[in-house]
């Protein structure tokens, strides 16, 4: 099983925008994550195609499990 943590943002847009990082070390801080999420926005580090990224929506841990079946 596969963990992701997708950081979401609002863009000048409104649109979503989504930063994930592949295995996140566990147990995931919280208050780290806002922080970086506010470094994003402050230091204009992405951009999309509706703009910069100007507000944190949400975080979130994704797993993801893969069985392969057999044919």
């Amino acid at each position: 099983m596969s963990k992701r943590l997708e950081m979401l943002f609002y863009n000048e847009g409104g649109k979503n925008v989504t930063v994930g990082l592949d295995h996140p070390v566990e147990p995931v801080n919280a208050e780290q994550v806002s922080e970086v999420m506010d470094t994003i926005i402050d230091q204009n580090i992405f951009t999309s195609t509706d703009g910069d990224v100007v507000k944190k929506r949400h975080a979130r841990i994704v797993e993801r499990t893969v069985e392969v079946i057999e044919i």
